[in-house]
């Protein structure tokens, strides 16, 4: 048990000493660009999975 928290103690000071941590508005500005990619991304996949499921609906209706 002393080992975990050796290990979680060493984690805290590598984090508090050892980081170079952001500053805020660089933060905020990478976090709106992840967002907006995220939701271009996910409006892509979107429109794919449309694009696939009428085709595969024109498809099975060809074989009727």
């Amino acid at each position: 048990m002393a080992k975990v928290v050796n290990y979680i103690s060493e984690a805290f000071e590598e984090l508090k000493n050892n980081v170079t941590w952001p500053e805020w508005a660089e933060v905020q500005r990478l976090t709106i660009i992840v967002a907006v990619f995220s939701v271009v991304f996910a409006l892509a996949t979107w429109g794919v999975d449309v694009v696939f499921a009428k085709a595969i609906e024109g498809f099975y209706n060809l074989l009727k």
